[in-house]
């Protein structure tokens, strides 16, 4: 299920980007500041190049480019 990024209060939207782009194996020896890669991340939500995917299954949120994103999910 996708879950629209504006619908979601800002703190917890922010904390959701901090995880992901802190997640152990995301900065591969990347030394940009924290806020550069939320800002980043924040961007690429904007322009629907990225969305937050929610599995009720699992019960979690992750992050996800659209073209990684199954094609039922957007129907």
């Amino acid at each position: 299920m996708l879950i629209p990024h504006d619908q979601l209060e800002a703190d917890t939207l922010t904390r959701l980007i901090e995880e992901f782009v802190t997640r152990e194996g995301t900065d591969n020896g990347d030394e940009t500041p924290l806020q550069t890669r939320v800002e980043r991340v924040r961007h690429a939500l904007d322009k629907a190049q990225a969305f937050i995917v929610f599995d009720p299954d699992a019960q979690q949120c992750q992050l996800m480019l659209k073209h990684d994103i199954p094609r039922e999910l957007f129907d």
